[in-house]
């Protein structure tokens, strides 16, 4: 019987836990709003602005985006936009694409980092 408990509040807790951390899109529009939209549109058929249009970012091809000039170090990447890789970049873009021509230092919020990814996936 202590086994059976045992096992249920190690569920119950993971369950709570992984509830207590899923991201909010809704969330991650507001951020994007706010830290990321003066620069990029997450519009379809918008042209870049200072940055490139981060609609349908999800599975494209960093510094594939048509019209926009992206720096050697983004372009040279290889690197596919997938959730988990959205992430290491919007954390500190500078570390993880060495030489990219981004300003921005990143969003330190792990949490604003779980929810723009989100958002950004949403955009479709």
């Amino acid at each position: 019987m202590a086994r059976i408990l045992t096992s249920f509040a190690l569920l119950l807790a993971a369950s709570v836990t992984t509830a207590a951390f899923a991201a909010d899109p809704a969330k991650g529009k507001s951020v994007f709003n706010g830290q990321c939209a003066i620069c990029h549109a997450a519009t379809s058929g918008a042209p870049s602005g200072i940055g490139p249009s981060l609609f349908g970012v999800v599975g494209r091809k960093a510094g594939s985006f048509p019209g926009y000039s992206y720096s050697n170090a983004m372009r040279g990447s290889g690197a596919i936009w997938t959730q988990a890789r959205l992430k290491a970049y919007i954390a500190a873009p500078a570390k993880d694409i060495v030489g990219n021509k981004m300003p921005f230092q990143g969003l330190k919020n792990p949490t604003q980092v779980e929810d723009v990814t989100a958002y950004l996936a949403t955009l479709k």
